[in-house]
């Protein structure tokens, strides 16, 4: 099942595979639950069958998500204060936020070399970074810089993946018999019970 997914994309045009991995790159700062790794990862099997690169890709993917990182740093930076210290989101305790700003006071553009590879929190940092004011283009670099790293393990992956897929895709496919025959197993002997069960009350 796995090879007919690849095999699929394998057949879409190089520049609409490029113009996906961009958009799921960009997108995740700003809509957290965006699946862009798993998208990253499965694109770049891509690159041991097609034109699709390595290095292009990690450049794309890089860049996206820099720009993705910066434009919630601006919706932090111009609408931050206004949401966070006006006291209308009752959830979000003061207590919070002075523990946010020392983290910020402290640690910095730290935070945003390693966002990347703290998933699920990636958004609310960029957003923070907006409403403690970093440099912007100083918050641009660091994004990128981390973004450059975690995208090429990701994309290393999906390359040995690609590299690999018929012995992964014979894998699951033996994997999901496994699971097959236990569920089988499993139903025949609860149906066993229930008849002795039901034998005995009779």
């Amino acid at each position: 099942m796995l090879q007919d997914i690849i095999s699929y994309i394998n057949t879409l045009d190089p520049a609409l595979i490029y113009l996906v991995l961009f958009f799921f790159a960009f997108i995740e700062n700003i809509f957290p639950p965006s699946p862009s790794d798993v998208v990253l990862v499965i694109g770049s099997t891509l690159i041991a069958k097609t034109t699709i690169g390595f290095v292009p890709i990690l450049l794309l993917t890089s860049t996206a998500s820099a720009i993705g990182f910066v434009c919630m740093y601006y919706v932090g930076k111009y609408f931050g204060d206004r949401v966070l210290r006006s006291g209308k989101l009752k959830f979000i305790k003061q207590d919070t936020l002075d523990k946010t700003d020392r983290w910020f006071g402290k640690y910095g553009y730290n935070l945003i070399l390693i966002n990347r590879f703290l998933p699920g929190t990636r958004a609310v940092i960029s957003f923070f970074t907006g409403v403690h004011k970093l440099a912007p283009l100083k918050t641009f670099f660091y994004a990128a810089f981390s973004s450059f790293f975690w995208n090429a393990l990701l994309i290393f992956t999906g390359y040995l993946l690609g590299n690999n897929i018929d012995k992964i895709d014979s894998f699951l496919s033996g994997y999901s018999n496994v699971v097959l025959i236990l569920i089988v197993i499993a139903a025949a002997v609860l149906l066993v019970k229930h008849f002795r069960k039901k034998k005995k009350t009779e």
